[in-house]
């Protein structure tokens, strides 16, 4: 009993180990690599995908993800303890810059004719959309299923009806145009985690939200992110969440530049929310406190 009492007590007061840093490069890395360095060396270096390095990520660590001008084409999903971290060490997503890409171009055989320069397209994810040209969301129109399909002008789409309608400039055809829709769901998921930092990363073109916080998401902070062109928010809080949004810039989104649902506890500070294509912020639940002027309650 006496060993096993002792055992205990060494447990309960050991050092915590030491935080990491765990790589990613979608350019130089391999997902063979366990990200423990930055530069490929004597057989190690960094992972090639942030999936991965979430794969070999502890409590505490740190992702660091390296700006290769190359958007990273995943969906990052952080749950549970080993994604969480300590109030004096978070969990932390270094994005230098770089870009979540919901995007994937739009087959150039999925498109059919419909009327005159109108052109349309049936992706499989139908509830929110997004449709971009050359890395750039195209001017949407507002379009209710109940209704007629709107009078859309050149270079204009809609979703209307489950599909994407396009009108091509006069004498074009949709193969003439680098078009690319919302192919994955969400670009960021938070999910039952504790004290995490999520910095600099551009996450745009996914089909619901850019950023979620659907439950249990507690002391999360955002921190420089530009969230842009998603189908439904740049950014969703829901649950009993509690997350702060801190200097992001967050537009050109579907329905809502930040959306909050439930009962969660969301604090907005020196972030830009555009209202361009929806309202900056659209709140079902939760209590949201905003310390800026560019982010109208």
């Amino acid at each position: 009993m006496r060993l096993l009492m002792l055992a205990a007590a060494i447990l309960l007061f050991a050092p915590a180990a030491p935080a990491r840093d765990i790589f990613v490069n979608n350019a130089a890395g391999d997902d063979r690599f366990d990200g423990s360095q930055s530069r490929s060396i004597g057989g190690t270096g960094p992972c090639r995908t942030i999936a991965r390095a979430l794969r070999a990520a502890e409590k505490g660590d740190r992702v660091v993800i390296a700006d290769t001008g190359v958007p990273y084409m995943e969906c990052v999903a952080l749950s549970g303890g080993r994604h969480s971290g300590l109030a004096d060490r978070p969990f932390v997503i270094e994005g230098g810059g770089a870009m979540l890409s919901g995007l994937a171009p739009v087959p150039e055989a999925a498109w059919e004719g419909f009327r005159g320069d109108v052109v349309r397209f049936a992706p499989p994810r139908k509830g929110w959309q997004q449709l971009y040209r050359d890395g750039a969301p195209l001017l949407r129109r507002d379009a209710q299923d109940e209704a007629p399909l709107p009078d859309l002008q050149p270079l204009e789409w809609c979703l209307w009806r489950g599909a994407i309608y396009f009108r091509v400039e006069e004498g074009a055809l949709p193969s003439q145009y680098d078009l690319a829709y919302a192919f994955h769901p969400v670009g960021l998921t938070l999910y039952e985690v504790r004290n995490v930092v999520v910095t600099n990363l551009v996450i745009q073109g996914y089909q619901l939200d850019g950023v979620s916080a659907p439950d249990n998401a507690f002391d999360v902070t955002l921190v420089g992110l530009n969230c842009r062109g998603n189908g439904r928010s740049g950014i969703a809080v829901g649950g009993a969440s509690r997350v702060t949004i801190d200097a992001c810039l967050v537009g050109n989104n579907g329905e809502a530049q930040v959306l909050t649902e439930g009962y969660c506890d969301v604090q907005i500070t020196n972030s830009d929310l555009l209202d361009n294509t929806a309202p900056p912020l659209v709140k079902r639940g939760g209590d949201v406190t905003v310390e800026n002027p560019a982010a109208p309650p």
